[in-house]
């Protein structure tokens, strides 16, 4: 018996989908870190780190790689992520944690990163078919949730269209591999990404506006 089987037992079945406890508790505390992150708590990370813990199990359960290594990421960059935003609340002047528009050259390194790294991640995939069952999905979860990830650890408005484009796939994929809970939980987050994105784009225009006001008043 694996440690791993009590999380992934049926906690209930609905509309004919069982939903494994994994799925349930490791999704539920992901959607609680990106309100946390909508919100600019620094608590997003430990709760993305906490969530990426329980999702292994999940994603393991379904054979999905992609998402086992796309969780084991979340865990690395949730600490990252952390220390970045412990910095940038100690350069904000109202201790919050600072937004911003990606630069040009930020933005293509980040389009330029995804593309590349999906590109190579599916063709791993595709090379060794016994790493995942729908290799094209999964490599462009599992490399989009990294930049979506990346871009929210340096303060970018671009964080939430990344999330966007990755619910996009997600929710139909989650949907096929039996983890209905997932499915679900990607749909509010379309929701959540929505509100967020017009919080931290308002948020960001404010900050601009200011820092004019500054520089022409000096």
């Amino acid at each position: 018996m694996s440690v791993l089987d009590p999380l992934n037992g049926v906690a209930f079945t609905a509309f004919g989908q069982h939903v494994i406890w994994s799925d349930m508790i490791g999704n539920t505390i992901g959607l609680a870190a990106l309100a946390l992150g909508w919100r600019r708590s620094i608590w997003t990370w430990p709760a993305q780190f906490l969530s990426g813990l329980i999702l292994v199990a999940a994603y393991a359960s379904a054979h999905l790689s992609g998402g086992v290594g796309k969780q084991l990421l979340v865990i690395g960059v949730a600490l990252w992520g952390w220390r970045q935003w412990q910095r940038g609340r100690r350069q904000a002047q109202d201790g919050s944690i600072a937004v911003r528009f990606a630069g040009r050259r930020e933005r293509g390194v980040l389009l330029a990163g995804t593309a590349l790294g999906t590109a190579a991640v599916g063709g791993l995939f595709t090379l060794f078919p016994q790493l995942s069952w729908n290799p094209w999905p999964d490599a462009y979860i599992f490399v989009g949730t990294l930049a979506a990830m990346v871009a929210q650890a340096r303060g970018l408005v671009e964080f939430w269209f990344a999330w966007l484009l990755v619910d996009v796939v997600g929710v139909p994929l989650a949907f096929s591999s039996g983890l209905a809970f997932s499915g679900l939980v990607y749909v509010v987050y379309l929701a959540l990404v929505v509100w967020g994105m017009r919080d931290w784009w308002l948020r960001s225009r404010a900050v601009a506006d200011r820092t004019v006001l500054e520089g022409a008043l000096s």
